[in-house]
């Protein structure tokens, strides 16, 4: 089996490279990934194990996704990246910057604390796992079984991007959804009090947004002593999609001082 990470990548330059956030993939940052590819970055738009196209694995914490972004380093021959990641991606990020200060140049994280944040996306996989794709043969179909279940149009369409024909009339999810099931838990894990990354950091957090609270501030620092916490005014815990100018302007401020 392939364990290398699939993605795609745009432009030439000082390596970005973006990681998603859970049920996500690289598809979702390809607006943003474009505008910092015009600004002479080479980005690398990721999609993570058991998601997107990437390879699908039983093993799945964030020991193996900061695991296999440094496998995905040595592939590609990156030197001294700087990591973005929004949601669980940011986890993906903190764990992989706490391992491997050496190998990055500098680190954004989208609106997720280094905390222990307990399962709270169960409706969403109770609903993806009643979706019988035997009798389900369009996206239109598929929209609706799931309007059953999400009222929100934002996250059906959020899922449905990971719509995809796996055979001749055979619809299904890109995502592995059995293996994600069992692992809220693990999906939840917060950074250990002893992991350190001591090099420049970035947090954004969605003004709307509840994942980062005026509390977790010494949690941050605790774990990256660099680290600057910034807000995205009018935005949820989605502030890249919500917010995408200011987002974009203030990861740029942060990557040009880098």
């Amino acid at each position: 089996m392939n364990q290398s990470l699939h993605s795609k990548i745009i432009g030439q330059g000082k390596p970005l490279l973006i990681l998603h956030g859970f049920l996500g993939m690289s598809d979702n940052w390809k607006t943003l990934g474009t505008q910092y590819a015009k600004q002479g970055l080479e980005v690398h738009l990721i999609d993570q194990r058991n998601h997107g196209k990437s390879f699908h694995s039983e093993d799945f914490d964030y020991d193996f996704l900061s695991n296999d972004l440094k496998l995905y380093l040595e592939e590609y021959k990156l030197k001294k990246p700087i990591v973005l990641g929004h949601s669980m991606g940011g986890k993906t990020a903190m764990q992989f910057a706490t391992s491997n200060p050496d190998l990055l140049q500098g680190l954004i994280v989208a609106d997720i604390a280094p905390k222990y944040y307990p399962p709270h996306h169960q409706y969403i996989i109770d609903a993806l796992n009643q979706m019988d794709f035997s009798h389900i043969k369009s996206r239109n179909e598929a929209e609706k079984a799931l309007a059953k279940h999400i009222n929100e149009i934002g996250i059906r369409m959020f899922l449905l991007k990971n719509l995809h024909w796996v055979e001749k009339g055979q619809l299904g999810f890109r995502f592995n959804l059995t293996v994600l099931s069992n692992k809220m838990e693990e999906i939840g894990e917060g950074i250990s009090a002893s992991e350190i990354y001591k090099g420049p950091t970035l947090f954004l957090r969605g003004d709307k947004s509840e994942y980062i609270t005026p509390s977790d501030s010494d949690n941050i620092k605790r774990n990256f002593p660099l680290a600057e916490i910034e807000t995205i005014d009018n935005a949820g815990h989605w502030l890249h999609s919500e917010n995408p100018v200011q987002f974009f302007n203030k990861t740029m401020d942060f990557i040009n001082q880098q």
